[in-house]
């Protein structure tokens, strides 16, 4: 991907999980600082695909400490980053949670369930959050992936909802240019029925009526299910990543 792209992808993506605070180095890394469960709020990430210089693993660390918070690190599995990641087992860090960061297109997105999409409000309710803390799913972890989207400005809430209950939900935020779709989630006795193509289709159709084309998302390698159905709305990876974080 253009530079450029990388860096709009990695901004929107922060201010997409709200962490509650954030700090930039001037070499072109942003660092969120957050007390919840999602990693992508509490972890330090290049906006550029350039080897780091000498030292910044030390001084994120440093800044981590300086806030009571355990350093971490995102890295993309591009080669400039081999020397980092070297450098971090080396100090005990170990990698886990390998994600893909995956582009694609409204009009696509929107195509998969064009005839029944969700509904999307501009503020969850009861019944949207309820999908996050229902059984399957971890309790502390969907309360504060819940917080960390409902205080994003501007992401807007999509929920499939039948006989009056909520059964499947998702959100979507826009910023740099792009749309990104966060918390993809169906209640366990509810999947299989596609309904989390109707999430993505009401979310497509909220992009569009904004005028945003261009969409974005990350889903962990080795959901085969969730990279399943990525694929058939029209995703394509964009590049890979993993967390880093101290053993």
């Amino acid at each position: 991907m253009e530079p450029a792209d990388i860096e709009a992808i990695e901004r929107a993506t922060i201010a997409a999980v709200s962490p509650q605070t954030v700090e930039e180095l001037p070499e072109g890394w942003l660092l969120p600082f957050d007390s919840g469960t999602v990693s992508r709020a509490k972890t330090a990430l290049p906006l550029r695909h350039l080897a780091p210089g000498p030292g910044l693993v030390e001084r994120i660390e440093a800044r981590y400490h300086a806030r009571g918070l355990p350093p971490a690190f995102r890295l993309p599995d591009a080669p400039c980053f081999d020397a980092m990641r070297e450098a971090l087992a080396h100090r005990g860090y170990g990698a886990c949670k390998a994600t893909v960061t995956q582009i694609g297109h409204a009009q696509a997105m929107g195509a998969l369930a064009a005839d029944a999409p969700a509904e999307v409000d501009a503020a969850p309710d009861a019944g949207w959050e309820s999908v996050f803390l229902g059984p399957g799913f971890d309790p502390v972890d969907g309360a504060s992936r819940v917080r960390a989207l409902s205080r994003a400005s501007g992401t807007l809430f999509a929920s499939v909802r039948e006989d009056g209950r909520t059964v499947a939900a998702g959100a979507i935020a826009f910023g740099h240019g792009w749309a990104s779709v966060h918390g993809m989630r169906t209640e366990q006795a509810a999947r299989g029925h596609g309904l989390a193509g109707r999430v993505l289709a009401g979310l497509a159709q909220a992009a569009l009526a904004r005028g945003v084309e261009r969409v974005f998302l990350q889903v962990e390698a080795g959901n085969a299910p969730a990279l399943s159905l990525y694929r058939r709305a029209g995703f394509s990876p964009a590049w890979r990543y993993a967390y880093w974080l101290p053993a």
